[in-house]
């Protein structure tokens, strides 16, 4: 794998990891908390750091597992 395809998968992974991230310990305000003008369904705390920093560990994991096995040939992308 080039460096290329390298970051490119890694960015697709990053991304699909957010998406499972996001909803983790999301809670609404309550409707006579939201301030005016501000949705009741926007979340309480949504700690978008931690969450950006979850999904880079996590997609980081699985980018070395993914490079792993296309090292070693479990995965091939090349027609035998």
């Amino acid at each position: 794998m080039g460096w290329i395809s390298g970051v490119a998968t890694y960015i697709l992974i990053w991304w699909l990891v957010v998406f499972m991230v996001l909803p983790w310990g999301v809670q609404s305000v309550s409707p006579e908390d939201a301030a005016r003008g501000h949705s009741p369904s926007a979340p309480r705390r949504p700690r978008m750091w931690l969450k950006a920093a979850v999904t880079t560990l996590v997609a980081a994991v699985l980018w070395l597992i993914m490079y792993a096995m296309i090292q070693t040939g479990v995965i091939s992308f090349v027609d035998s």
